[in-house]
């Protein structure tokens, strides 16, 4: 049996089970971001009390405060839960930053998370002057103000992407077997920790990499059938079995490909003429999970 620890705790983890952090944004970037966001509302403001008629307010004053409040309203709160929302965690200092506003599962942000970090943000940003927000997002390691923990969420670099990590192939014996063995559905904890050790496996020291290959091929293999061939390797074993993983979903989502285009044509193909391309696994969006 493997040892405790090793593929006990989930984490998060795409439809193929890979481990998947976006990089969160760094606190200049974050700066920057809010200042060119500012510099947004303040030509906005300006511009609405350029075009407003002043002797519409001269003989109401509560209407000219009524006025202000509202102007006020919008700037703290009302633009940037709508650019939020709309633009689904950006805001205009965002996108040029190449920025976004995610969940902390990397999900995407809804109205709810929009409008409490706006409501925050009145009190961290717009009453201490940005010093509540400077200090709070100063002592975490995503660079979060109070509205992101109130909220449940972080600002990653979303021009950042993620390549597949390359696994070792098995042998011809090895791979041969796998590609006829019947292969069940494993733990996403345990398909991580195999990734991993994988990908890692050079990194370690012999008697580690040896021990940790046994304690993982202990986990999967009452998962696969029939038994593999004598002589193998765990570590070997390991590889040929996510290798196949792999390829077998690589089919599926071929096939899936090929249907949809059969019955939903675009750009004026015939069904069951499309020559749409093969989706290309080489690099995926930030964000972005992989199917199962």
């Amino acid at each position: 049996m493997a040892r405790a620890g090793i593929f006990d705790v989930d984490r998060f983890v795409t439809g193929e089970a890979v481990e998947v952090e976006l990089p969160p944004a760094s606190l200049p970037l974050r700066m920057l971001s809010g200042a060119i966001d500012l510099l947004v509302v303040a030509a906005l403001l300006v511009a609405v009390v350029l075009l407003t008629p002043v002797d519409l307010f001269a003989a109401d004053g509560a209407l000219g405060q009524t006025f202000v409040i509202i102007l006020m309203v919008l700037a703290m709160a009302g633009v940037p839960i709508t650019l939020e929302t709309v633009l689904h965690g950006r805001t205009v200092g965002k996108l040029a930053l190449g920025l976004r506003t995610v969940r902390d599962d990397t999900g995407p942000i809804g109205l709810r998370h929009a409008t409490i970090r706006a409501l925050a943000g009145t009190v961290e940003l717009w009453l201490t002057l940005g010093g509540l927000a400077l200090l709070v997002a100063a002592t975490n390691e995503r660079a979060r103000r109070l509205g992101d923990l109130l909220a449940g969420t972080y600002v990653v670099r979303d021009r950042v992407r993620l390549a597949p990590v390359a696994l070792p192939v098995a042998g011809p014996e090895v791979g041969g077997w796998a590609r006829d063995a019947d292969l069940a559905p494993l733990p996403d904890a345990l398909a991580v920790a195999v990734r991993q050790f994988l990908s890692r496996a050079g990194q370690l020291a012999p008697e580690a990499r040896t021990r940790t290959a046994a304690e993982l091929w202990a986990a999967v293999a009452p998962r696969v059938s029939p038994p593999p061939p004598a002589g193998a390797s765990p570590e070997e074993l390991l590889a040929g079995v996510m290798g196949e993983r792999r390829r077998r979903d690589e089919v599926r989502l071929d096939r899936a490909d090929a249907l949809r285009r059969r019955l939903l044509p675009t750009d004026g193909a015939q069904p069951g003429t499309g020559s749409g391309s093969r989706r290309a696994p080489s690099t995926v969006k930030a964000g972005a999970h992989t199917a199962r």
